[in-house]
């Protein structure tokens, strides 16, 4: 769409043509028999073009379909009343810049092409001039209309290409509050429950069995520890990584929390790569690595995990490997045919898609299994 002061301009100008082409044959042109009848004509033309000027705010497609062929029409009365002169060449210059700029491709051509049959009917030399104007504005005017389908093209090419991220990105956020939702749940609800439920046993127990209350007492704090360690993978869930800290120093401190916290031999080995340009990409790849950690504590049963992260020809690899249970299913896989098997976890899967990377899937059921990332840097 072409801004209001752009449209505005083009009819300030339009309305000076026509007061001017009307000053110029009232002045010139003397009273004969066709004075009346081609004044009426210029004199409607000018009124029209001052009643425009207020409705330049409007893009409506109708009002600019009438405009065009209003325009056309003037010019090629102009061609008639003074093929020779230079009011029909300033007329042509105006209808095909504001045919190229305010239409579309198809009408800009048609105009064009009206103007040089306008032109070429004249009889030379006098409609010589006039003929190399609408050659050029016309070329001009196509161009600027070639021009414009290409931007609109690329315009609508990004709309399109936004809403899809916009899509993705909100079904990411819904997919994040839901595993926020069933980690509390599973984890940090779940200890309270049971923390609730342990006082109350204590609380009658105290009446009764002081020595069983004192087991009670023994094993609740045995829940609050658990607690604690429940709470600590909830938080750092959802503060994946400190600011200002590489990747790599990220994840180093992830292994290194998770181990702490669960209790399951972790380590980590990194060469020499660098940060991915973009913070998202990092972010998403730590959340990646944390989901596989929370996953390999809550359903592996493993005692040993292994990350690591390295350069992988102009990107970046980062493997996770453990010793547990593995998957139900054996084999190597890649993201493609992990989707189409409907295989593996989805949420990783989703935002290795997101990513723009690869990541292969290999399973030992009852052995372990290695999961490995790769994305672009």
């Amino acid at each position: 769409m072409i801004p209001y002061r752009g449209r505005l301009s083009l009819r300030i100008a339009r309305t000076a043509l026509a007061l001017a082409c009307l000053a110029w044959y009232g002045l010139t042109a003397g009273f004969h028999l066709n004075l009346n009848a081609l004044t009426a004509l210029l004199a409607a033309y000018a009124v029209f073009s001052l009643g425009a000027l207020p409705e330049a705010r409007s893009n409506a497609e109708t009002f600019a379909a009438i405009a065009l062929l209003a325009d056309t029409a003037y010019f090629a009365l102009w061609v008639w009343i003074a093929p020779g002169g230079w009011m029909p060449s300033l007329l042509a210059g105006y209808l095909l810049a504001s045919a190229a700029i305010l239409h579309d491709f198809a009408r800009t051509v048609s105009v064009a092409a009206v103007a040089l049959i306008v032109a070429l009917a004249l009889p030379f030399p006098p409609a010589l001039g006039l003929v190399w104007t609408v050659l050029a504005s016309g070329a001009a005017a196509v161009g600027i209309s070639l021009y414009k389908r290409y931007l609109d093209g690329r315009m609508s090419a990004i709309l399109r290409y936004n809403v899809i991220i916009r899509s993705q990105a909100e079904g990411a956020r819904e997919a994040e509050r839901q595993r926020i939702a069933a980690d509390f749940h599973d984890g940090p609800l779940q200890s309270f429950i049971s923390f609730q439920m342990r006082l109350e046993v204590i609380k009658k127990l105290l009446t009764r069995d002081l020595g069983k209350a004192t087991d009670e007492l023994l094993q609740l704090q045995e829940l609050c520890q658990s607690q604690v360690a429940d709470l600590r993978s909830f938080v750092r869930s959802m503060r994946p990584a400190d600011e200002g800290m590489s990747l790599s120093a990220s994840l180093s401190k992830m292994v290194e929390s998770f181990q702490r916290d669960t209790g399951i031999s972790a380590s980590f080995s990194a060469g020499e790569f660098p940060d991915p340009s973009a913070t998202e990409v990092a972010l998403e790849l730590l959340q990646i690595v944390r989901e596989t950690l929370t996953n390999i504590q809550k359903h592996s049963g493993a005692t040993r995990v292994a990350v690591s992260a390295v350069r992988s020809g102009q990107g970046l690899e980062i493997t996770v490997e453990d010793n547990g249970a593995g998957f139900p299913f054996g084999g190597s896989f890649s993201l493609n045919e992990l989707e189409s098997l409907h295989l593996g976890p989805i949420s990783i899967k989703r935002r290795v898609r997101m990513l723009g990377g690869d990541l292969t899937l290999e399973s030992k059921p009852s052995q372990g299994a290695k999961l490995a990332i790769r994305v672009a840097t």
